[in-house]
This record gives C-alpha cells, structure tokens and sequence, in this order.
C-alpha cells in the first residue's frame, strides 16, 4: 500500500457537507433505530466478507450511496455476494434501509459514516468491485483536495481490488469529469480503462442501475452523464 504524509493534499481524512436533513419519518426512524444497528459493519477489526456474511463470497463495496438504489439493485442482482455500503447522510441511510427491508436483502452491511474508514479495514485484494457514483464534485478549485476522486483514496481502491477487480465511477459534473480523467492518468499500472468507444463512457452499461441523483441530473437539469468502468490490473 502506498504510504501517504499526513496532510497530504490529495488524501481524503475527513468528510465535509451536510449530514442530517429533513426530519426522518417514523418508519424511516424505526429502521434506523432497530435494522441499521444489526446490519452495521463491525466498528473494529478487519472487514471480509467472512466477518460479515459467514463465507468467502465476491466482496463489493459502494462509497457514497445516496439513497441506496444502486446498493439494493445490485445486491438482489447478485445474491450469492457480498455488498457494503458506506453514506455519511443519515437520510440517504434511512432511504437504503427501506428498500432492503422491502426487498428482504440479507447480502449487505451498511456504514453510517465516512466510507474511508471502512475502506482501510478491508484486506488488500479483498474486494470484487467498488462503486463511486455521482459523488459531490466540490467544482471550485480551492476544494478539489474533497474530492473523493484524488489519488490517496484512489490508491486506497486501487488496493483492496483484487486482480481483475472492477471500479466504477460515474458523473454528470464536467469540472469533476476532468479531474478524475486526469487523476485516473496517474493511475495507469494499477488501472486498465475498459473502452473501446464513445459509446461505452456515453451510455449507462448493463448491470449499472439508474440512482434518484442520476434521473434528476439529466430529466430536471438536463445534465450529460458519464460512466467509467477501471479494471485492476
């Protein structure tokens, strides 16, 4: 794993924005009270998919994931796997909550919190595939160190994929798009791009279920989105 100096300008060691929003509604607070505290990953120890789910199943992990539609899609897609999911946004959390309680998902674990600090625990080559979708692109210059996409947490990534592992990440942000085509560019021994046109960055590939964020950037803002599929080399 590549060291970094604490203080580092492209590490990622705390969050930053909005953590609580609007009042929870009951069954949103029941969820959190009673179903998030059993499906929470362990506070301490390494995470695997064997302290998680009790057996050595394919391992992925989504940072930042809103209101948890991808999460949930993904997981009934691919029962036999692992899924965690890791949102510092309490009512993004109520909102995963209430699709894998309706859709009696057992196969993942969830993090209410930064997803780094969940992401360190994890054995290096432990995971399948790690999701970065829509995260927030922190456009002005002077906080381009937030971003997630930066080349301490991307190290980070880098390491725990197992060989053939998959990263996907996807934005409707121009400025982020060129920042993480750029940080990505420093990444290329550790990252294969998966393309062979336009077409494949252009259009949402299969398996890559459209998110609440995702719909509204491009039916109310009328935003272009794009999608990156990395395989670990």
């Amino acid at each position: 794993m590549t060291a970094h100096k604490e203080g580092d300008p492209t590490t990622l060691n705390r969050l930053y924005g909005r953590s609580v929003g609007k009042p929870l509604r009951a069954q949103q607070q029941q969820l959190v009270d009673e179903l998030l505290p059993k499906i929470s990953v362990p506070e301490d120890g390494p995470v695997t998919a064997e302290s998680l789910f009790g057996a050595d199943c394919p391992l992925h992990f989504e940072i930042g994931f809103g209101a948890g539609e991808h999460l949930a899609y993904r997981a009934d897609l691919l029962p036999d796997h692992g899924f965690i999911g890791a949102e510092p946004y309490l009512n993004g959390v109520a909102a995963a909550l209430t699709h894998l309680h309706e859709g009696r998902l057992a196969n993942v674990r969830l993090h209410h919190g930064n997803a780094l600090d969940v992401l360190a625990r994890i054995p290096d080559d432990g995971l399948t595939m790690a999701y970065l979708l829509h995260p927030d692109p922190w456009p002005k210059a002077r906080h381009a160190k937030r971003r997630m996409m930066n080349d301490g947490p991307v190290q980070m990534i880098a390491d725990k994929l197992k060989p053939g592992g998959e990263f996907r990440f996807g934005t409707d942000h121009a400025i982020y798009l060129r920042h993480a085509l750029m940080v990505m560019q420093r990444f290329q021994n550790e990252f294969e791009w998966i393309t062979s046109s336009p077409r494949d960055w252009q259009d949402r590939p299969s398996g890559w279920s459209e998110t609440r964020y995702e719909h509204k950037a491009r039916t109310v803002f009328g935003h272009e989105v794009w999608y990156f599929r990395f395989r670990r080399r």
